[in-house]
């Protein structure tokens, strides 16, 4: 859980409380609510009673007073139909004294959902509106709860919207201003030879991360919506690994790192290029964030129905306060080291969303200069919610 997450995850909001409940709250739920329905009934019967009893009572001093005797029946009759006009005149009063604060009551739902629908999310409606029996159960005060919870949420949302695009402009400007720059700088007709294919090399780097930025992006948004393309297929981990290991064997070679490998052999069924993405992913941050003559060790074991793959380095490592962040897109903890090291901060968060759709998970572990261990766990046997079909579930 990132920390974000943590900031916003204690709601304050009856519905959240309920959803974690236990079956021993469940329990107390269904005695107030029955407490409730007997309130309620209880409401409604012994009012009704009095009103019969004074309709009665009215009934047999009116006929006494003016001397009239009839019979039961018409005394009945009379006294039932004076009851029924009690409790008609009784209810027009009830409703016009409790008809302005209902009125007030969803008038303030409809104006907090008006101003959502306007995009502020920062209205909440006072819970202590609602004084009906009922408790906490009341449906009005879980409809409050609901729409407060909504507006939470939303306000998150738009929380999270602003930081990506903040995010995606600030990635984009700089490789832009750079790229601009230099090709203003080319336009000086006194550069050496020299000097010119120095300016156009940083252009060429600075066009491969924006090109980079744009298909991680891609992938990414594609991983979230959960329509991309989702093939699992049964194949050997242990030689995937090693393939990516000799595909990186240029960088990891110039830079004279130690690579401590143990691939056992392991079949799993997972979709074979996405779980390429996440050894690439991790293998490139090791050898990026390890200095010259470190070491990175590369491990793969199965424990019950689980591959468990462990890649640690000697590398700079993370600081602690940064570990909660490190999957969240654009996040860099290596923030002195931005401008030197190539990377836009959507690697990892790439590789997390790989790992859930496979219905497995990733650790780290880290101390600021010793180095970082990430543990990567997937089942041996991809099982797809029902109805997933080839997309992601």
């Amino acid at each position: 859980m990132t920390a974000r997450q943590e900031k916003h995850g204690n709601k304050r909001y009856g519905t959240v409380r309920a959803a974690h409940h236990d079956s021993s709250g469940r329990g107390r739920r269904t005695v107030f609510s029955i407490w409730g329905i007997v309130i309620r009934v209880a409401a409604i019967i012994v009012p009704a009673f009095f009103i019969f009893l004074l309709a009665f009572w009215l009934t047999e001093r009116i006929f006494r007073h003016y001397g009239y005797h009839p019979g039961p029946y018409a005394v009945y009759m009379t006294g039932v139909m004076a009851a029924f006009l009690l409790m008609t005149l009784g209810g027009i009063v009830v409703g016009r004294i409790a008809a302005p604060r209902q009125r007030r009551f969803f008038q303030l739902l409809i104006d907090a959902i008006r101003q959502m629908a306007k995009g502020n999310f920062d209205v909440r409606i006072p819970v202590e509106m609602v004084h009906d029996p009922g408790g906490e159960n009341h449906p009005f005060r879980q409809l409050v709860y609901s729409i407060n919870d909504m507006a939470e949420e939303l306000a998150q949302m738009e929380e999270l919207r602003q930081e990506f695009i903040s995010n995606v402009s600030h990635e984009i400007q700089s490789p832009l201003t750079a790229i601009a720059g230099f090709v203003q700088a080319l336009k000086n007709d006194d550069l050496t030879k020299e000097q010119r294919l120095h300016y156009l090399d940083i252009i060429e780097t600075e066009s491969k991360r924006l090109s980079r930025l744009s298909d991680n992006l891609l992938k990414l948004t594609s991983l979230e919506s959960g329509r991309h393309p989702f093939h699992p297929e049964a194949y050997r981990l242990d030689r995937q690994i090693r393939e990516v290991v000799l595909s990186c064997e240029p960088l990891w070679i110039q830079k004279e790192l130690q690579l401590d490998v143990s691939l056992p052999p392991v079949e799993v069924v997972a979709d074979k290029d996405l779980v390429g993405q996440v050894w690439m992913n991790l293998l490139n941050n090791a050898i990026k964030f390890t200095g010259r003559h470190g070491t990175i060790a590369i491990s793969l074991q199965t424990e019950d129905e689980w591959a468990v793959v462990r890649i640690a380095d000697t590398g700079i490592g993370i600081a602690e306060e940064d570990l909660p962040r490190i999957f969240e897109r654009f996040y860099k903890a290596d923030k002195a080291r931005t401008r030197t090291t190539p990377g836009n901060g959507l690697g990892l968060a790439i590789v997390k969303k790989i790992v859930d759709v496979h219905h497995g998970d990733i650790s780290v572990k880290s101390r600021l200069g010793e180095g970082t261990a990430f543990t990567v766990r997937l089942p041996l046997k991809f099982r797809p919610f029902p109805g997933a079909g080839q997309n992601i579930p």
